[in-house]
């Protein structure tokens, strides 16, 4: 029975020490963890904040933000620690630095060179369906047009 009552005690210990490592985070600390993973990005998802994202990358980034939090990191401390780790590409508004103005302006030059490739393809296709007239054809629409209402062939 000692043995039994023994297993009991070490159970009930591993249990209080696992209850306690996992314990939930008061609601302003969930608030604090929870914007600062949806100022991060998913690198799996890359459309999605590590708060929305359910790929496994983004659950071990998400368990990395709570422990930063709970060893009393701030918020500014656990964005700059995923961005030595992974780059400004983490955030999901990264700061406007030379080496991120791809970022920044990628989704405009690639509209600009859209409507730059459109619009020379619409050009193209109007001077193909334009043709020159020969001489005949002109002296035949400058007669029609010489003509006024009312004449004979009008």
């Amino acid at each position: 029975m000692t043995s039994g009552l023994a297993r009991a005690m070490w159970f009930a210990m591993a249990l209080a020490m696992t209850t306690h490592a996992h314990a939930a985070p008061d609601a302003a600390e969930a608030a604090r963890i929870r914007e600062i993973e949806q100022s991060l990005r998913c690198l799996v998802c890359q459309n999605e904040t590590l708060a929305d994202s359910t790929a496994d990358l983004a659950a071990d980034l998400r368990a990395k933000v709570v422990e930063q939090v709970e060893g009393g990191a701030t918020d500014q401390q656990v964005r700059d620690y995923m961005t030595q780790r992974y780059g400004d590409f983490v955030l999901y508004s990264p700061p406007w630095r030379p080496r991120t103005w791809l970022l920044w302006l990628g989704p405009f030059l690639l509209l600009g060179v859209g409507v730059a490739a459109l619009s020379r393809i619409v050009t193209r296709r109007r001077t193909m369906n334009a043709r020159t007239l020969s001489d005949d054809e002109r002296r035949r629409v400058g007669a029609l047009l010489a003509r006024r209402p009312g004449e004979p062939g009008s």
